[in-house]
């Protein structure tokens, strides 16, 4: 008998990444197999976006953002141009209508980083290119699809090691929540009752880590939620746009500072996670930041491979 045919999967060309939810989780285990190729032997990628654009969208400014996408079109074969908040002025020099279909028909495709995630959600429904999620208030996967990716590599068995997020229930707290959903991870978030993650993005990820076999807590007990933890991580107690609430946050994050007297409690060769920038003295101190645990650095390359593999896959 002839033999069968393997079906083929289903291809993430064309695709929008807004969350992480977009992606399956076997279809985040390729993007990090991709990446691992990527990261391993860039020269096997370099005609692989050739005379590919992407438009890059920046309402918020950003450091590793803007360098990694930016580099990471070039060393594909392709471009990037950095759209600032002055050039588009979102939903009041033009609308996320007219923007889309501008774009789509002189690009192919587009990194947005802004505050209102609906515009993001907006954007991709009306341009017919793909739209990737560089940061909104409500999420954060680019970040957290490269962190993922930085602990597996560190890792491996990723099922078997315990995550931490210590901190301000925010757009990193929210997507790690979800791939760790989509992935059936142990994470645990410590954050006062005032600052956890939304509740509908708690119900979301419960609901998929209950398929996944996930083990998913949102706790205010901080030191519980650190001991013997493999991964310990923090982020800004104050992002952009928060400004004016700097001084209230400051005093209800205090007790959730990772120290060395809290990093402690994690297991002696737990690596400390930052998505940076940083604000030392306040969410961490030195001593941790600058130890041989930290993994901060390699945790901000990776963004460079993971976003190459993510657009790679969804521009070709």
């Amino acid at each position: 008998m002839p033999k069968r045919k393997k079906a083929r999967k289903p291809s993430l060309r064309g695709r929008d990444f807004l969350s992480m939810l977009d992606f399956t989780g076997s279809e985040i285990w390729d993007v990090f197999r991709t990446a691992k190729s990527v990261k391993d032997h860039p020269e096997r990628f370099r005609t692989r976006l050739r005379s590919k654009h992407l438009a890059m969208m920046f309402e918020k400014p950003s450091l590793r953002t803007r360098v990694s996408f930016e580099v990471g079109m070039r060393e594909l074969g392709g471009d990037a141009l950095y759209l600032a908040p002055s050039d588009i002025n979102l939903g009041k020099r033009e609308s996320v209508y007219d923007v889309a279909k501008n774009l789509e028909r002189m690009v192919h495709g587009i990194m947005i980083r802004t505050f209102d995630h609906d515009i993001c959600v907006d954007l991709a429904k009306f341009a017919s290119i793909p739209v990737v999620n560089g940061l909104t208030d409500l999420e954060h996967p680019c970040q957290v699809l490269s962190d993922l990716f930085t602990i597996w590599e560190t890792k491996r068995d990723v099922r078997s090691v315990k995550i931490c997020f210590v901190g301000d229930g925010n757009n990193v707290a929210h997507s790690l929540l979800l791939g760790a959903a989509r992935l059936g991870l142990r994470l645990m978030i410590a954050s006062p009752r005032a600052y956890q993650p939304k509740a509908s993005v708690v119900n979301s990820a419960f609901e998929e880590g209950g398929r996944s076999g996930a083990a998913l807590e949102v706790t205010e007990d901080v030191e519980r939620a650190v001991r013997d933890a493999d991964f310990v991580y923090t982020d800004v107690w104050t992002s952009m746009g928060q400004e004016g609430e700097a001084e209230q946050r400051r005093n209800a994050f205090r007790p959730y500072q990772v120290n060395s007297a809290l990093f402690s409690l994690a297991k002696p060769d737990a690596c400390f996670m930052h998505c940076l920038p940083a604000h030392r003295g306040e969410e961490v101190t030195d001593d941790v930041i600058d130890s041989p645990n930290s993994i901060v650095f390699r945790q901000a390359e990776n963004r460079l491979h993971v976003q190459k593999a993510v657009l790679t896959v969804v521009m070709r």
